[in-house]
């Protein structure tokens, strides 16, 4: 079997179709894909199918060089296929990789340019990867600075409680009363950024925790927004670039972005163009998610919207990597210095705490002199 006797019309663009459970390639329902890898991949797959190994003998070796997990077990899934006799479109179908990898590979097949489609989804998920992995990493830095004061806040209360405590049984001292902090003022200097840091700590991890809040906090958080728009430009082009039309790579787009707010501004931009909106700007009216700087790069280049999302890919990658730097020297020592801030009200509590006593027992051993 060749990859040009792929059959035409493959359903995924459906609207009544199941929902996919991946967003252009980041995860699946239980494991989560290696953009590296996948681009790895399609390298060597591209560079065999060029030589003129057919596909099946091409799966074959690549497989053989893989190590064992779900990539390995999903090519040598559909090499399977491929050698019984069962069309490409139908065992692309059964594979769990990402919906747009396998709506670009049909693309490529029945254009009898698979090696070249190959290629151009190998530079578009190793270009996502190096973007990706560095927002990631930076969001490593403030999360460790932030378990890291919780962790801190929580131990200092667990100390001082009972050191306090004992202390001032030990001496007659009172905690609390007379001059020394009411116990709502020992709360609040103590517990109050407990609380404050567990609820952070807390948001966060339930943002990463729900799929749908993690989307869509990728529209909003600064960096990760412009990495989602350049990556969404790079699909689009590349989708244009293969020969689909507007209509279908935004039905495609739109279904991996089910559930977000960029889904839900896709869905506005189908109906746009079913309502007759006959340019890509005239898509752009009231866009609650993609700014009008977008609309204007990729109109600057006329009807050449391939050249003009590639155009606004480039920038909002150049503005994502911007970003992150200035996210990395101005956000994380200011976060550092804030929750510094949180655990020397802390500190400050309980020192006055522990140290009054030795002020009371002073003053007392002086009283008992002089009277």
């Amino acid at each position: 079997m060749t990859p040009a006797e792929v059959p035409a019309g493959p359903d995924v663009l459906k609207k009544d179709a199941p929902r996919p459970r991946d967003q252009m390639g980041p995860a699946l329902s239980n494991w989560t894909v290696k953009y590296d890898e996948l681009a790895f991949l399609n390298q060597q797959l591209a560079g065999m199918l060029k030589s003129g190994i057919p596909l099946e003998p091409a799966l074959r070796q690549l497989c053989l060089s893989l190590r064992r997990g779900r990539f390995r077990a999903e090519f040598e899934a559909l090499q399977a296929d491929l050698t019984q006799g069962v069309p490409l479109d139908k065992a692309l179908a059964g594979r769990r990789l990402p919906d747009f990898y396998k709506e670009m590979v049909r693309v490529g097949a029945k254009s009898n340019n698979l090696p070249a489609m190959l290629t151009l989804l190998a530079d578009y998920y190793q270009k996502v990867h190096a973007l990706w992995t560095r927002l990631k990493t930076l969001l490593i830095y403030p999360l460790l600075v932030l378990m890291f004061c919780f962790g801190l806040s929580l131990l200092l209360i667990a100390i001082a409680g009972p050191l306090s405590a004992n202390f001032g049984s030990a001496l007659g001292y009172p905690l609390f009363g007379g001059n020394q902090p009411s116990p709502m003022t020992f709360a609040v200097g103590m517990l109050m950024p407990l609380f404050v840091l567990g609820l952070a700590l807390a948001a966060v991890f339930a943002v990463l925790a729900v799929p749908r809040w993690r989307r869509n906090a990728r529209w909003i958080l600064p960096g990760f927004k412009e990495a989602h728009l350049s990556r969404f430009a790079s699909a689009l082009a590349l989708m244009l670039k293969s020969g689909s039309d507007l209509k279908t790579a935004l039905a495609l787009l739109r279904r991996m972005e089910d559930g977000t707010k960029m889904g839900r501004e896709l869905a506005r931009w189908e109906d746009r163009m079913a309502q007759g909106a006959a340019k890509f700007t005239d898509l752009a009216a009231n866009s609650k998610v993609v700014p009008p700087l977008f609309f204007w790069l990729v109109a600057g280049q006329g009807e050449d919207l391939d050249l003009g999302l590639a155009q606004a890919a480039q920038m909002y990658y150049d503005r994502a990597v911007y970003r992150s730097e200035v996210f990395l020297q101005t956000v994380l020592p200011v976060s550092v210095l804030g929750l510094g801030v949180i655990i020397t009200v802390q500190l400050t509590s309980m020192i006055h705490l522990l140290f009054g006593g030795g002020f009371w027992l002073l003053r007392n051993l002086s009283d008992d002199l002089f009277h």
